[in-house]
């Protein structure tokens, strides 16, 4: 990113008291504008925070010309540790917990909903549960169901991360909760009680529009998990599959999604 594109958007961080804790958010907000247009409110994924969407919030913000909204859920990041066993319904509840606390501490009214991976998955609850109030929804690398090729991918990620080294990359972001995040992100996807979980039931509260972003070469999931999004919404969408892309194309190519991602904004705001 260039100096100048560093230089226009601020960048500020502010905590979200909780019942369970305090939420840590972060916001990118254009430097020179006058009226705020509808914010783009981040959701990150199962091992995800607000640091690990890295460079990519700042360019969305500057592209964009909009505030760019990121937090961490309880459990992860900064926010505040938790030492329970992650709810099977976690990814239906976060509209009404995390997203709804923070929707009131800096008065958010619309809103885009965006997400990446479970974030995605939450970012369309969310554009179901506040419909009236959504603009749009982007999801990337999001699951529509549990389909086999998540769980081998999961198990393969289990598998990696009994290498302290590998451990060591989730501690420098999420600290001594890093092992809870794992767990949480494993136990829960493998549990059998998870293996009909769906997202049919969300998808059909969207009337927004939405964009659909998935690689082709994603290892959690098939192209027959933004399909399903895509025809389960009911809202217009668009659905973009990434030639030779994995699963966090947001950062393998991210001027791409940023591109993509402004150009959905431009449309729906016309």
């Amino acid at each position: 990113m260039t100096n100048s594109a560093l230089s226009s958007f601020e960048q500020h961080d502010q905590w979200v008291d909780v019942p369970d804790g305090r939420l840590f958010t972060r916001t990118w907000q254009p430097s020179n504008t006058q009226m705020p247009e509808t914010p783009i409110v981040l959701l990150h994924d199962s091992l995800g925070c607000v640091a690990l969407w890295r460079s990519f919030p700042a360019a969305l913000c500057v592209a964009t010309q909009r505030r760019v909204i990121a937090y961490d859920r309880v459990g992860f990041g900064l926010s505040a540790a938790r030492n329970d066993i992650l709810s099977l319904s976690f990814i239906d509840d976060e509209p009404s917990q995390g997203f709804a606390a923070l929707r009131d501490a800096l008065g958010v009214e619309r809103f885009i909903a965006m997400g990446h991976s479970v974030g995605g998955c939450m970012a369309v609850q969310c554009a179901g549960a506040y419909a009236d109030d959504c603009d749009g929804l982007v999801t990337i690398s999001a699951q529509a169901f549990n389909e086999q090729r998540t769980r081998s991918g999961i198990v393969e990620a289990q598998a990696a991360f009994q290498a302290p080294e590998q451990l060591a990359k989730l501690t420098k972001y999420h600290g001594d909760k890093a092992r809870w995040v794992l767990n949480a992100w494993t136990e829960t996807w493998l549990n059998p009680a998870f293996e009909n979980w769906s997202l049919v039931p969300a998808l059909e509260r969207v009337k927004c529009p939405s964009l659909i972003i998935h690689g082709a070469n994603d290892e959690y999931g098939s192209r027959r998990q933004p399909e399903s999004i895509a025809r389960h919404l009911n809202g217009p969408a668009h659905c973009e599959i990434l030639a030779n892309i994995h699963h966090v194309p947001h950062r393998e190519c991210e001027a791409d999604v940023v591109n993509l991602v402004s150009q959905f904004v431009e449309q729906i705001s016309r």
